[in-house]
């Protein structure tokens, strides 16, 4: 189940964070194998887990990297991956990490806005470059997804929105230190509907045509990331419906003659493989309420507390018959909980716990509130 025996398990200090590495391969093979059938590009979104072990196997696998600051960019470059394979997003990128960027000739700019666009080229010029860009546009499509995971909406402060393409596209001549190459979409994250991915596709469909018939072709379509994964069956679903979510966009996407399509997954290919192991510090009972109080907490893993995300949790070390706990953690704040009211083995001091499926959006989030010690990993093989 986690790549480790618990004897094993029981050598290391808790928290940490076990990463099953082998798992990780099956899961970039099987995404790798899908996308080659139609010929499509993946790029990792380092956001989801940067450790250097992950990004290894990442790039052996043959992707691309997904980045959302400078530091990002310069981890890809330093991993290895090729500039050229390289894109960068985000609606607030700081000159210091355009220039980062340009220095070192990126594939591409994901760009969010006209004064972003305005300000690339004026940097790019200043260095006598030309940058190659995407325009992210904000399609306006729901994601089915939680609310602060959502993207795509025009509520939401990611990407260009169609009504101000009038202004933006004659100001695109006037600035000749940027290459347009491409349109970039993203709509959210932990989609497991796949009809959203239906919708994306008809709206790329709308707004390519619309650029073409104002005379603009693209060679690149970028469609974003997004896949989802299963949390709530981590031994039974372990990898993400690679082979249906690409075929969606075979099927739907209307792809010109020549064009490359690009992805960006992160949690899809990561999630699976990560554990964060805890041990039981306390049992309080209540007339209410019996609560395991673990040594991880929200600065280990943020995502219970930042978006009331479900991770599912085993008692590692307990056999003993179901009772009803609520797991938390030990940070002063109420909203340091990881689930409330769910059935594990009967709890007590001392017992490991495997909260599952935390290899994207965990480690990489962790912070030092209440002086905390930085997590440990531990790779496994």
């Amino acid at each position: 189940m986690l790549g480790l025996h618990l004897p094993e398990i029981q050598q290391h200090a808790t928290p940490f964070y076990l990463y099953d590495l082998g798992l990780l391969r099956q899961t970039l093979a099987t995404a790798r194998a899908e996308a080659e059938k139609y010929g499509y590009h993946v790029h990792y979104a380092l956001k989801a887990n940067a450790n250097a072990p992950i990004l290894v196997e990442v790039l052996a696998h043959g992707f691309g990297a997904d980045c959302v600051s400078g530091n990002e960019v310069q981890c890809a470059l330093d991993a290895g991956f090729a500039p050229e394979h390289v894109v960068f997003a985000g609606v607030g990128k700081s000159d210091a990490e355009i220039n980062l960027a340009l220095d070192n000739n990126i594939f591409c700019f994901n760009c969010e806005s006209s004064q972003e666009l305005e300000v690339i080229h004026e940097l790019a010029a200043a260095k006598g470059k030309v940058a190659q860009v995407a325009l992210r546009i904000n399609p306006n499509v729901d994601a089915y997804t939680h609310k602060h995971i959502t993207t795509g909406l025009e509520e939401n402060k990611f990407g260009i929105n169609m009504w101000e393409l009038e202004v933006l596209l004659p100001q695109l001549a006037q600035w000749t230190n940027i290459k347009l190459i491409g349109l970039h979409f993203h709509i959210g994250s932990q989609i497991t509907d796949l009809r959203a991915f239906e919708n994306l596709c008809a709206r790329v469909n709308e707004i390519q045509q619309w650029f073409e018939d104002k005379g603009f072709t693209f060679p690149h379509l970028n469609v974003g990331g997004g896949l989802g994964v299963d949390y709530k069956h981590p031994d039974t679903n372990t990898i993400a419906d690679f082979a249906n979510y690409f075929a969606i966009f075979h099927k739907l996407l209307d792809k010109r003659e020549g064009q490359q399509v690009h992805f960006e997954l992160g949690r899809a290919l990561v999630a699976a493989c990560g554990t964060l192991i805890s041990k039981v510090l306390y049992m309080k009972h209540g007339q209410k309420t019996n609560f395991v109080i673990l040594d991880a907490g929200m600065t280990e893993l943020m995502r219970p507390a930042l978006y009331q995300a479900y991770h599912h949790i085993d008692n590692l070390t307990s056999t003993l018959p179901a009772k009803t706990y609520d797991v938390v953690g030990p940070i002063c704040e109420s909203t340091d909980s990881f689930s409330k009211a769910i059935q594990l083995p009967e709890t007590k001091r001392g017992d490991l716990m495997a909260i599952r499926t935390a290899g994207a959006y965990g480690e990489v989030m962790a912070n030092q509130y209440n002086l905390r010690n930085l997590v440990q990993a531990v790779y496994v093989n």
